[in-house]
């Protein structure tokens, strides 16, 4: 793979099927996280920016809801094929915005096509059901139609991934669409809408606005044009966009923060459980919101998995994502390093062991070592605050039921992960740990197929398989009495 071919663009709105500046002209510098340069620029929509955007959401919803499933799935299958065809481009936009390696990106981009692909086969799965009723001259049926115009808001840490799943489920029912992807990684989710206008969605079905988010987010959610939102992000923020939704009778999938558990029982492998979570853990350095963070390893496997853990951590090579055989990129922007330094220290002042890492690399570019802490008491910061970052806390625990106690001890229940050979412990895992996604045994999650989403803080709502759809659509009862 090469990045020799492509340049990375200055990036518009689209809005209306056409790619334009902001009405006022009004721009923000993009960095490169590898060399902190400004590699272009970034259009910033304002309100009558975001009045255009609705005024076409609103005119293609009402084109595209009247699209046949059948000719919805087309377009999307050939978008998903475009996707495919430039997996290379997509790597490399999202090494140089973002910062992972070529191979994350460019999967990244395979997995987003297969994404589309899944809910292409959906649009033409939306039934409705035929209610038997108490009158042999009543019929009784309930339709399902598309809820109106979306307002999706994803992060920067997986640019297609986060925003593919919310676009293709809003085309698959019928919706229109206004993204708002992160200021930081903008041009990968750029290309992903004009994979979709190419393929031959009409203008007005998708739309993508960049800014300030919380004016973008203030000024949408409340909108009536606006029936309902999707938003991936922290807890806190998610809060405060429910709140505003359910003020305003909007739907909302909340795919909020984690802080994910990793059981490993006294009969697991744990040599081969280290040797899969190192690469799952360090993945975008970390700043995955079902990473592995903590681990809670029973106390005949402890040794053996922090050996072999922190032995797999320090072999990492970590450097900027276009370069031959980096494992680890940087942070996506500088603020994420003076948080892991503060979370590490507060851990070693209170007792914990550092393993490895724990420091910036250089200074140019926000590269930071592969970290692992370990025996980290309960009241250190970083077994309480999500770190969104290459940093793992791998604990003992004195038995299984003090595993599962330690697993639910915190409000975030997105994704968690066992190593166990015992079919009786699966099952109790699988019964009794409090999270929205379980892998046991694999890395089994965020498959096009398959549920993704939390509970308690980490969310509501479904952005993967065949529960996905049901908040883009509503389900009306048309009942007739036959003359």
């Amino acid at each position: 793979m090469s990045a020799a071919p492509f340049s990375y663009p200055n990036v518009e709105l689209l809005i209306d099927g056409a790619w334009r500046p902001g009405v006022k002209g009004l721009t923000m510098p993009i960095i490169d996280p590898a060399t902190e340069e400004t590699i272009g620029s970034l259009a910033r929509a304002t309100t009558e920016d975001l009045d255009l955007a609705l005024a076409s959401a609103e005119k293609g919803f009402a084109v595209w809801r009247k699209t046949a499933p059948y000719n919805r799935a087309k377009v999307m299958r050939k978008a998903a094929d475009l996707v495919r065809a430039r997996a290379d481009l997509f790597a490399y936009l999202i090494a140089r915005e973002q910062g992972k390696p070529l191979r994350e990106g460019k999967a990244e981009a395979l997995v987003g096509a297969d994404v589309i692909d899944w809910f292409a086969g959906e649009a033409q799965r939306v039934y409705g059901h035929v209610i038997p009723s108490r009158s042999d001259n009543v019929q009784q049926i309930t339709v399902r139609q598309p809820v109106g115009p979306v307002a999706a808001f994803t992060p920067w840490n997986f640019p297609i991934n986060q925003l593919v799943r919310k676009m293709s489920a809003a085309l698959a029912t019928g919706c229109s669409i206004i993204a708002k992807a992160a200021e930081e990684t903008p041009a990968a989710p750029a290309e992903l809408a004009r994979c979709f206008m190419e393929a031959g969605v009409p203008a007005g079905v998708i739309n993508m606005v960049y800014g300030v988010p919380a004016e973008i987010s203030e000024y949408l959610i409340p909108h009536p044009i606006i029936r309902k939102i999707s938003f991936t992000g922290s807890t806190p923020v998610g809060k405060h966009l429910a709140s505003l939704a359910g003020l305003h009778m909007k739907r909302a999938t909340m795919e909020l923060g984690g802080h994910s558990p990793v059981i490993v029982c006294a009969d697991a492998d744990a040599a081969s459980a280290a040797k899969l979570m190192v690469s799952s853990k360090y993945r975008n350095a970390g700043q995955v919101c079902v990473s592995p963070t903590r681990f809670l390893v029973e106390a005949a496997n402890f040794d053996g998995f922090v050996d072999g853990f922190t032995a797999g951590a320090k072999a990492l090579k970590v450097g900027a994502g276009l370069e031959k055989d980096t494992e680890m990129g940087p942070l996506a922007n500088e603020r994420r390093i003076p948080f892991l330094e503060g979370l590490i220290q507060d851990a070693v002042s209170r007792g914990a062991e550092l393993r490895a890492g724990g420091n910036r690399i250089g200074n140019k570019g926000y590269f930071f070592e592969p970290t692992v802490l370990a025996n980290v008491p309960t009241d250190a910061r970083i077994m309480n605050e999500e770190p969104f970052g290459p940093v793992a806390i791998v604990n003992r625990a004195e038995s299984l039921d003090a595993a599962i106690k330690e697993a639910n001890r915190l409000p975030y229940a997105l994704a968690s992960y066992a190593f166990t050979r015992s079919n009786a412990n699966a099952h109790r895992l699988g019964q009794e740990v409090e999270a929205g996604m379980l892998t046991i045994n694999h890395l089994g999650l965020a498959l096009p197929e398959v549920p993704f989403g939390g509970m308690k803080d980490s969310g509501y709502g479904s952005e993967g398989g065949f529960d996905a759809v049901d908040a883009y659509l509503t389900s009306k009862l048309v009942t007739m009495q036959a003359e």
